[in-house]
């Protein structure tokens, strides 16, 4: 199914950050709007390091994923 960005809800990189950091938690919710990000967005080289920085944080166990 095709979704238009006008029936995205708008997030920025920099909300979805903190709401992760904030809880220590990277839920389903979190990861479809970063999915959601990467295709519908066009993202800054700042917006995709600070994603690759979430990646890495999971990696090295500094933040749980549910």
């Amino acid at each position: 199914m095709y979704y238009s960005q006008d029936f995205l809800p708008e997030v920025t990189v920099t909300e979805l950050m903190f709401q992760v950091y904030q809880s220590g938690i990277l839920t389903q919710e979190h990861r479809k709007k970063i999915k959601n990000l990467f295709l519908y967005h066009n993202l800054s080289e700042e917006d995709t390091t600070s994603i690759n920085r979430l990646l890495r944080a999971i990696r090295c166990g500094w933040l749980k994923m549910l």
